[in-house]
């Protein structure tokens, strides 16, 4: 009876180790399954306020396209249209934004037929890529200028890293052109307009720069492929009324329709007595 009643409270006190090491494993492995999905989350949150963080410092603002809108237009800095509104002439400057491309040979033609030159501000990457185009467009007297390497303004950033954009792409026309390309004329991407492109303009003027803006334009940056007739009836609009206009266009290789409505364009300035220059 003693013996069976010593066995009976063994066989308990195992059962009660038993259930205990039971309960003490189970607490474990959920604990720890509980804490590595707080790490797993903590890991992601951290990531996230990383990912945020980074965003924050590195990410470039892109020029606004409605900065180049036809109901947008500004004056910068309005050296020729200043310059000369003395003048009993009527100028008409053309300029051509973002090349070289493939568009360009084919803009340079249409210059070339109607015995006209043009100004080209050439981004710095795309002048790496077509270094011939860049030197055809100075052997057809046209005049060339600085558009910046990178195509980008960061205005988070110190205006000197823009001005070091400035100095890359004046490095790289210049490996290409030698003697024949003299840095003068900077058009800022999207146009140098606003408060917080104040000290911007300040960094190029006190390098050395003339940094250039446009009074008229035929509208192609607002949105890929704009018609024919749109970008015609967008340079009759911008010039209207004024005796010089430095209108803006763009030659980078999405611009087909630029080039088709060119030669109209050109017809349409001689119509209303336009000669042409370029930016010198």
């Amino acid at each position: 009876m003693v013996k069976n009643k010593s066995k009976l409270i063994k066989k308990r006190a195992v059962l009660v180790c038993v259930l205990a090491l039971v309960v003490i494993l189970g607490f474990c492995i959920i604990q720890r399954k509980y804490s590595k999905k707080n790490i797993v989350t903590a890991t992601k949150v951290d990531r996230s306020i990383k990912k945020k963080k980074i965003k924050k410092v590195v990410s470039k603002e892109k020029p606004n396209p409605n900065d180049c809108n036809i109901d947008n237009l500004g004056q910068g800095p309005v050296y020729p249209w200043n310059m000369e509104k003395d003048s009993n002439k009527k100028i008409a400057y053309l300029t051509f934004d973002d090349g070289p491309s493939v568009n360009t040979t084919k803009i340079l033609d249409i210059l070339k037929q109607n015995n006209i030159q043009a100004t080209f501000f050439l981004i710095g990457k795309n002048a790496q890529a077509y270094p011939n185009l860049v030197k055809l467009e100075v052997a057809n007297g046209e005049s060339v200028a600085n558009h910046t390497y990178s195509h980008v303004i960061n205005y988070r950033e110190a205006p000197e890293q823009f001005i070091q954009d400035i100095n890359r792409c004046d490095v790289v026309l210049k490996s290409i052109l030698g003697d024949k390309y003299i840095p003068k004329f900077v058009r800022f991407p999207g146009g140098s307009y606003g408060n917080r492109l104040q000290p911007f303009r300040v960094a190029v003027t006190n390098s050395g720069y003339r940094y250039l803006d446009w009074n008229a334009l035929n509208g192609d940056a607002e949105h890929p492929n704009v018609p024919v007739n749109q970008l015609i009836d967008n340079v009759k609009k911008t010039v209207a009324g004024k005796k010089v206009v430095v209108i803006l266009m763009h030659d980078a290789g999405a611009k087909t329709t630029t080039v088709q409505a060119l030669p109209e364009i050109i017809q349409y300035l001689k119509s209303q007595g336009f000669s042409f220059g370029k930016l010198v």
